[in-house]
């Protein structure tokens, strides 16, 4: 998550997408193990289809870094116009930059958030109240802490940032990933199931239908949006700032330091830099993620 594909297994037929209820045993029939490959292999193929908004949204994120408001030049007005800017810029390829730190980085952190979380399921946690949301944010934390090298850089950076910061150097950036991967990961856990089943009520569309559930995602994705924005916002500056010799941030001294000078210099609005693009990129996600999971857990099972 940046984020990344946040959302609790499917079970064995997308067609009649049921979540759990918290009192009933975990539907179970794939091992942690398996899991583990299918939930990066998943992960992988939604971040292929939404990398272009993610680049759009890391842009609108850095755009007019610790100014005020109104004293800097927007090259990036809203979603359309920032992907329009970019392509101008870089071509059609400008929108897929970094997508292979991308893949490298939704396979660890997803795999291994969907590993840690099919083991609470497995052991019945999801089935106390509010057993769901704290084995997402669980797993979610421990997704970031694997992933957060893939997410800072990829492939001969590994090396440069090694041998200049050593291994520490790899986690700069993580003290913002955790709480991000965290709150996004509990939150869509908590509110996808409730948020279907709401437009399923109301009769919008058929139950177990697919535009119940893209309908259910996107609803869910306006709560993960709006709780997850100003930590997403956090990570990508902390990740992006530029480090000195000792690879200490020359801009924020870490989490809570980042918070209080965007805070102070861009407003609290700054927190929510990019939350359009944030939210067009987590539903699609979501739906995405749940597709190729069920359709990959399928397989494996026949």
């Amino acid at each position: 998550m940046a984020a990344g594909a946040l959302a609790p297994r499917p079970p064995d037929s997308l067609q009649e997408l049921q979540y759990t209820p918290q009192n009933s045993p975990p539907a179970g029939g794939v091992p942690p193990a398996t899991d583990l490959v299918l939930g990066a292999t998943a992960g992988c193929l939604a971040c292929f289809l939404t990398n272009p908004l993610e680049v759009v949204k890391t842009r609108l994120q850095l755009q007019g870094e610790l100014q005020p408001p109104g004293t800097y030049p927007r090259p990036y007005r809203g979603v359309l116009r920032a992907a329009v800017a970019v392509c101008r810029a870089d071509g059609l390829r400008g929108l897929q930059k970094g997508l292979a730190a991308g893949l490298l980085y939704q396979g660890l952190m997803n795999g291994v958030r969907f590993y840690c979380y099919s083991h609470a399921e497995d052991a019945g946690w999801t089935g106390y109240p509010g057993g769901t949301v704290a084995a997402g944010a669980v797993a979610g934390a421990v997704g970031a802490i694997v992933g957060s090298p893939a997410y800072l850089s990829i492939s001969g950076a590994f090396k440069s940032i090694y041998q200049q910061h050593g291994v520490v150097g790899l986690w700069r950036g993580v003290t913002g990933a955790v709480p991000r991967v965290a709150v996004g990961s509990a939150v869509q856990l908590a509110t996808f199931a409730s948020a279907k089943d709401w437009v399923c009520e109301r009769q919008w569309f058929r139950k177990g239908s697919w535009a119940a559930v893209l309908a259910g995602g996107m609803v869910s994705g306006v709560a993960v949006a709006v709780t997850m924005t100003p930590f997403d916002v956090i990570s990508t500056r902390l990740y992006n700032q530029p480090v000195d010799a000792g690879g200490k941030g020359k801009l924020y001294r870490g989490f809570l330091d980042c918070i209080l000078q965007i805070s102070s210099k861009e407003g609290l609005l700054g927190l929510y830099k990019g939350i359009g693009a944030v939210y067009l990129r987590l539903g699609p996600h979501t739906v995405l993620s749940l597709f190729f999971w069920d359709k990959l857990r399928n397989m494996v099972q026949h």
